[in-house]
């Protein structure tokens, strides 16, 4: 009786009615209220758990001000800014990438799904339910307003995605890892003439001396692994234009006209998935339906897919901290990596001649702003 009294008298303190007033009228349009939680640890522990309702009020705050910045394209943008920069992002592009590259040719090869485009809708079919979720929950930044960007780039940003990703998983499927990097070099210098021809932007004597020492370093490094197939040699150069379109608009969308990683595959992802449906019939070959999907192949499939919604995501991420030369150096740079790494660590001989290549590309872009 004499506890019940003590409970009862803590709960008509005043301060604790003042804390109870603010916090319920805060979360009255949330449809909770935190003081409720806060009140029974006062009325149980004390004095001392007003440490726990200051710590409580300032995570609210926190909370408060960082779904406040989510809910504006401005803010949504500092926020990524400030979280993911230029460092962060391409490191986690990096892995990603790597990772991506092996799980999709142990797809292609060893599980046997030979259907490349069909893998790409299934990567961007997970992508769009994974950020439907993400709308769902109020965790999908917010979008730009609706007249800052022309609906003409957001459609061409969706073209370019599904030919951009659906004829790199045809090249991957027809071509050996190492002539997909070779067709990658021709990447860099499209896009150096393409942000000339468009944004009448200039590259520098030194970027530009810089840029072809890496890729005559990479040619190098890659020549040992060269398997030509016409076929894939036609699908590699195909690739290479909607590829280097890719990067210009993610990078210009995102630096130019405010737009978040996430916004912006939530918006494109749809028209992407269109295409992709009208590319199916051409570059994949009949019988996907009567593929065996036992349960180890379709988690594979399934992984591959994961990594694919980080791969977008992270290499949005990376084109709106960096740009397009640079996000294409990086895929250059990875593949060294990959290679300098099988030497060092699992003793394989590329020659010689690969080493001196994939070292000097290394260096070059270690030492060199691109």
């Amino acid at each position: 009786m004499i506890c019940s009294r003590k409970v009862m008298n803590l709960f008509i303190r005043k301060d604790v009615k003042r804390f109870l007033k603010r916090k319920d009228s805060d979360a009255g349009d949330r449809g909770y209220s935190p003081s409720l939680f806060l009140s029974v640890s006062l009325s149980f522990f004390g004095e001392g758990s007003v440490n726990l309702v200051e710590s409580g009020k300032t995570l609210e705050d926190l909370r408060a001000s960082l779904f406040s910045e989510f809910q504006t394209s401005e803010g949504a943008r500092r926020l990524q800014q400030r979280l993911c920069g230029p460092t962060v992002a391409l490191t986690f592009n990096f892995f990603v990438s790597v990772g991506i590259i092996l799980m999709n040719k142990m797809v292609l090869g060893k599980v046997g799904f030979n259907f490349p485009i069909m893998l790409t809708f299934i990567h961007y079919s997970l992508s769009w339910f994974l950020m439907a979720i993400m709308n769902v929950l109020s965790l999908l930044p917010a979008p730009p307003p609706a007249k800052s960007s022309r609906f003409f780039n957001l459609f061409l940003l969706g073209v370019v995605m599904s030919f951009s990703t659906g004829l790199a998983n045809v090249s991957l499927k027809y071509n050996s890892v190492g002539f997909y990097q070779m067709a990658k070099i021709a990447v860099t210098p499209t896009i150096v003439l393409a942000e000339f021809i468009i944004f009448k932007k200039t590259a520098s004597f030194q970027k530009v001396l810089a840029l072809t020492i890496v890729s005559i370093g990479v040619a190098i490094a890659t020549v040992t692994d060269l398997e030509f197939h016409l076929f894939g040699a036609f699908i590699a150069v195909a690739w290479i234009i909607p590829s280097a379109i890719n990067k210009i608009l993610w990078s210009n969308l995102q630096q130019q006209e405010s737009w978040t990683a996430l916004a912006l595959m939530w918006k494109t992802t749809p028209m992407t998935l269109f295409f992709l449906v009208v590319l199916m019939p051409w570059l994949d070959p009949p019988g996907v339906l009567s593929f065996n999907w036992n349960f180890s192949n379709t988690l594979v499939i399934v992984l591959s897919a994961i990594l694919g919604f980080l791969l977008q995501w992270s290499g949005a991420l990376a084109l709106g901290a960096t740009s397009a030369v640079s996000h294409v150096v990086l895929g250059q740079f990875k593949t060294c990596v990959i290679l300098l790494g099988g030497f060092l660590l699992f003793h394989s001989n590329p020659g010689i001649l690969s080493i001196c290549g994939a070292s000097t590309a290394i260096g070059v872009v270690a030492t060199e702003s691109v």
